[in-house]
């Protein structure tokens, strides 16, 4: 468990034991978040305390870095301190909104007078914690905000017989129930929620695994055969996923049960 007072991180065995039970969020929606913070110690154990809970998370270390970042890569949710060298976190948060508004933006900082808040919030925060915080309320939040976020969309994913409960996290052909990984169902579902598009390995790297993921790798086609075989996909003719070559890969349009017939 992370407790944050002032300059000074605690992280104790024991409360890290606990926070399993108490914070833990089973197999969330594939989301990638980048935190911008310039103090390491902190911004790396929040980090991993974020991928244990499954989320792809990357860090920068200063405002202008991160900046960056938020503008090269596809960032689901962002959260920022606002004390940081090279830009002021506001200053981020400003231009951020302008350019990217569907990202959500929560503020981490120990910047925590109403003034600070209330302006933090006017700006275009989604949320706002001062410092200092209890991991579990942060992680409630962050839940919080990214439910909200998905209510847009399908409760159920289809196409053919193969159907994704995204909130149970299972996943059915007709009606076995499919064993998935996390790597396995996270492709999955970030495919069948672009059907028709061609997705990149860049792609799902950057989503189902996170920025510091080798682009080189051959892990997304590692887990993408064995995702195939357990959909008894047949990639030269493929019902669900196709290859397009040199491109990445597509999710077939979703058909209902009577066109597959």
């Amino acid at each position: 468990m992370i407790y944050y007072y002032g300059h000074s991180i605690i992280i104790s065995g024991v409360h890290s034991a606990l926070s399993r039970s108490t914070v833990s969020d089973p197999q969330p929606v594939p989301m990638r978040l980048l935190i911008i913070e310039d103090e390491e110690d902190f911004a790396v154990a929040l980090a991993r305390e974020l991928r244990d809970l499954g989320y792809a998370v990357d860090v920068a270390l200063d405002g202008e870095e991160g900046y960056q970042l938020a503008e090269i890569y596809d960032y689901d949710l962002l959260i920022l301190d606002l004390n940081l060298p090279g830009q002021d976190g506001l200053e981020i948060c400003r231009r951020l909104r302008a350019s990217q508004p569907s990202m959500l933006i929560f503020i981490l900082t120990a910047r925590g007078q109403i003034r600070d808040r209330i302006n933090g919030l006017d700006i275009g925060a989604d949320d706002y914690l001062p410092k200092p915080f209890h991991l579990g309320e942060l992680v409630a939040r962050l839940r919080a905000l990214l439910r909200r976020d998905v209510r847009s969309r399908a409760p159920l994913l289809r196409s053919g017989d193969l159907t994704l409960d995204p909130k149970a996290k299972v996943a059915y052909l007709g009606t076995r129930r499919l064993g998935l990984t996390a790597k396995e169902f996270g492709i999955l579902e970030y495919l069948m929620r672009k059907p028709g598009e061609v997705v990149s390995q860049q792609e799902l790297l950057e989503h189902v695994w996170d920025v510091s993921a080798n682009t080189f790798t051959n892990s997304v086609r590692v887990h993408m055969n064995a995702l195939r075989r357990k959909l008894a996909d047949d990639p030269e003719h493929p019902r669900y996923i196709e290859t397009v070559i040199n491109q990445g890969y597509r999710m077939l349009p979703l058909r209902s049960s009577e066109e597959d017939r």
